[in-house]
């Protein structure tokens, strides 16, 4: 071999080496700028004596959130997505009747948003005894969302609590 092909060759894998890197390095990047902006939503129940009360969410990642869809239940059965309708269904019955946020499928939940999505204000155990057992055993509602660059199905999930939970 005479110094030309080993210069030659030598090119060659560098430039195959760049190459390599150069696409590793753009793949790590597409992934950082996906989590950059990943939204966590949470549903959480918050019961506090004189204060507002019921099913929170809330956007504690760094992107928005943009529903696909969601589905809640009620004693086992499937009222449908999260709408006025539904909660409507969902609230019929008590003798008081809890406020409720309701949303539709590619909305848009803004990174740090937090809202009651069916609450009473102000919580008084005795009187809100219904919506207390309503949200705690009876209900399950179940989000799935993506961020803006979409495909992650993301989902949250609000379960009844098993007797003897705390």
């Amino acid at each position: 071999m005479d110094a030309e092909t080993v210069v030659a060759a030598c090119a060659v894998v560098i430039a195959v080496a760049s190459l390599t890197v150069s696409v590793y390095e753009a793949r790590a990047t597409r992934q950082h700028n996906r989590h950059s902006v990943r939204p966590i939503l949470h549903l959480q129940r918050g019961m506090s004596k004189g204060h507002k009360a019921g099913i929170k969410l809330i956007n504690s990642g760094l992107g928005p959130a943009v529903v696909v869809s969601s589905t809640l239940t009620v004693d086992g059965h499937v009222i449908g997505a999260w709408t006025k309708a539904s909660a409507d269904r969902a609230r019929a019955g008590l003798v008081v009747r809890p406020y409720a946020v309701t949303f539709t499928e590619a909305q848009t939940i803004a990174t740090g948003h937090e809202d009651f999505l069916l609450s009473v204000d102000p919580y008084e155990p005795d009187a809100h005894a219904e919506f207390l057992d309503l949200i705690t055993r009876r209900l399950q509602l179940e989000i799935r969302y993506e961020s803006l660059y979409g495909g992650e199905n993301y989902r949250v999930t609000l379960r009844p609590r098993i007797e003897g939970e705390s």
